[in-house]
Formats: structure tokens, sequence, C-alpha cells
């Protein structure tokens, strides 16, 4: 999958993938999801981000996910 708007600097944030170039780590975004923010609180908070920012985010964020492992506690 190709991402147009996940970019990754190693000069900038410490090589966090960000949104479009900006200061906007994408783990940010997904976390203001998690959080139950809807698109368009987000994009009130972040006027320079785009809707589709916001889904491509999410569809990394996915991504990123199914290719490692995680430590999770087992379910007892």
């Amino acid at each position: 999958m190709k991402y147009t708007r996940i970019t990754v600097n190693a000069n900038q944030m410490g090589g966090m993938p960000c949104i479009r170039g900006m200061r906007i780590p994408v783990a940010t975004v997904v976390g203001m999801i998690a959080e139950g923010m809807t698109t368009a609180e987000i994009l009130a908070d972040y006027p320079e981000l785009e809707a589709e920012d916001i889904k491509e985010a999410l569809r990394f964020a996915a991504e990123a996910v199914r290719e490692r492992a995680l430590p999770l506690i087992p379910f007892s």
C-alpha cells in the first residue's frame, strides 16, 4: 500500500511518521480517534489537516499493527 500523506524525516519529530511533512505525528491523530474525537473535532483543533489525512493515518496505523507482534496480556 502506498501512502501519499504520511512522511518520515529523521530530522523531524525523531523520525516518527507524520502527516504531509507537518509536525503532526500519525500517533497523535490516531490517539485522538481512540479517545473518541470525531473527524470534525480533529479538523477544528488542527485546521491544517484534511479529512483524507485522518483516513490515511488510520490506514497506516492498521498496517503498522499487522506488521509486528505486540505484547498483549493474555485473557484469563
